[in-house]
């Protein structure tokens, strides 16, 4: 990237205009988990609250921290915990997620998800820089 940008900038940009199948793949991903006993966490909402902080939900991740340069995010279940943090160094933007697995259906779970995540993020970071350029 060659401009500047905040982690929030950043994720707000990226939620507020997912890729078409990220609507179909959360409602597969919310119907299948559902006959396990998982609430579903319905997608990204586009909605960033005005003073988002530490502790805050946002969508289904709770903020874990929150500054210009950082961002970090996590989901926990009984099948896995998510941690997912966003940084820059006001001109590169890093996206890194780690999952810890914690049964069978977690593993299941992640077989599929962490092909599709790779690629859904590399998109996203395409279309950011895009945007960026353009503005």
């Amino acid at each position: 990237m060659s401009e500047e940008i905040t982690t929030s900038e950043a994720w707000r940009a990226i939620i507020s205009n997912p890729i078409p199948v990220m609507k179909l793949a959360f409602l597969i991903r919310d119907r299948i988990s559902s006959c396990f006993g998982i609430k579903p966490i319905k997608g990204f909402s586009g909605q960033w609250p005005s003073n988002l902080q530490t502790g805050d939900q946002l969508d289904f991740f709770l903020v874990e921290h929150i500054s210009p340069n950082v961002l970090t995010l996590t989901a926990r279940d009984k099948h896995l915990d998510v941690m997912t943090c966003i940084t820059t160094d006001k001109t590169e933007l890093t996206i890194t997620s780690s999952v810890k697995i914690h049964n069978l259906f977690g593993r299941l779970y992640m077989f599929p998800v962490a092909i599709a995540h790779r690629q859904i993020v590399r998109s996203d970071l395409k279309r950011l820089k895009h945007k960026m350029i353009k503005n």
